[in-house]
């Protein structure tokens, strides 16, 4: 909302002060959070899903199985679709916790685009990593047969965060860490991460993947936007 002026017998100089380019809010800040966006597509999406149910197709449109080429838009809408309301509860509390901090750095195309990606990458890798595990002799993993939830995505956005904030970048500039060690903790954080939120029926290999890509990309300050 546009602010009333203080008075009607404003100069022409200081009305162009004050209409100048410095007083101007940034564009962003008058657009909605890209955070509170996704809250609602997951929302809708959840009420999609409860319709599908019915109908006996809402695995077909929402959860990523092998082959992944039988339903490819399944790497993506699964990503914004919840096997239940406490995994949406859960899924929107972390994205609330730790996507604001990402989201107010960067801009909401990178942002969801960013988000849409790392949970594909995510969900993707659930498959893939459980498949190749499970075919190993004696390997006591069976194979995912189907996944969904933005939890990759989050994961991702927490790795982002632990790799691209103020004192992670003051230590790096402080000491020259070698890539293969930079990398070397980041697969340690992520191991520790993902073991920490393991549970029964939890893609830990998404978790894992998911803050992997988010750690590799705040790195390299992927949503940083340039002036």
């Amino acid at each position: 909302m546009a602010r009333r002026s203080r008075s009607r017998t404003q100069s022409p100089s200081t009305r162009r002060s004050a209409g100048g380019a410095g007083e101007q809010p940034p564009a962003e800040a008058t657009n909605p959070s890209p955070i509170l966006e996704l809250l609602v597509v997951f929302a809708l999406v959840f009420v999609v899903q409860g319709v599908t149910a019915f109908a006996g197709v809402m695995g077909m449109l929402f959860v990523l199985a092998p082959p992944l080429s039988t339903n490819p838009w399944t790497i993506v809408t699964s990503v914004y679709a919840h096997s239940g309301l406490g995994h949406l509860l859960s899924n929107s509390l972390a994205l609330l916790v730790f996507g604001w901090p990402v989201a107010r750095a960067t801009t909401r195309l990178r942002f969801h685009v960013f988000f849409a990606i790392a949970g594909a990458i995510a969900g993707v890798a659930q498959l893939v990593l459980t498949g190749a595990l499970a075919a190993l002799p004696l390997a006591p993993i069976a194979p995912t047969t189907g996944v969904l939830g933005a939890s990759g995505a989050v994961f991702a956005l927490l790795g982002y965060l632990v790799a691209s904030n103020r004192l992670s970048n003051g230590l790096a500039s402080l000491v020259d860490v070698p890539g293969w060690l930079s990398a070397l903790v980041f697969v340690g954080l992520a191991i520790g991460v993902t073991l920490a939120t393991a549970s029964p029926g939890v893609a830990v290999l998404a978790h894992f993947a998911g803050f992997l890509v988010g750690a590799l990309a705040g790195r390299a300050r992927l949503l940083a936007v340039r002036p």
